[in-house]
C-alpha cells in the first residue's frame, strides 16, 4: 500500500505531523511539567530544565503556545510576571507522554 502524498509530493504521516508539533528536546518535558506541576512561571520552568538555554526555552514556549498546547498569561506588574499552563488541547498529549515515561523508565537509564 502506498503512503498518501500531499500536493507537493511530500509524505503525509500522522507520526511525522505529531513529531513536528511536539518535537524538540524540551517540548515534551515542558508539557509534562505543566501537566504534573500545574501553572509555572518562566524561571520555575528554567529550574526544572537544567541545561536549557534562555533562547531555546523561549522559542519552545512560543511554539507550544502558537500550537495551542499551552496558555501564557502576562501580568502587568513590576517586575513583569508571566505564567504558563497546559491547555485542554495540550492535555490530549498526556496519554502519549505517560507511555513515553513508562517506556523510558522500563528501558532507559537515568544518567
Amino acid at each position: 500500500m502506498d503512503a498518501p502524498m500531499d500536493n507537493d509530493g511530500k509524505l503525509k504521516c500522522s507520526i511525522e505531523y505529531t513529531l513536528k508539533k511536539i518535537g524538540g528536546k524540551w517540548k515534551t518535558v515542558i508539557l509534562w511539567h505543566l501537566n504534573v506541576d500545574g501553572t509555572l512561571r518562566y524561571n520555575a520552568l528554567r529550574r526544572l530544565l537544567p541545561g536549557v538555554s534562555h533562547k531555546v526555552l523561549s522559542q519552545q514556549l512560543k511554539e507550544l503556545e502558537e500550537d495551542g498546547f499551552i496558555h501564557r498569561v502576562q501580568f502587568n506588574s513590576i517586575p513583569p510576571k508571566v505564567e504558563y499552563s497546559i491547555t485542554d488541547f495540550g492535555k490530549t498529549l498526556m496519554p502519549i507522554l505517560e507511555q513515553m515515561h513508562v517506556w523510558g523508565t522500563e528501558h532507559g537509564s537515568l544518567e
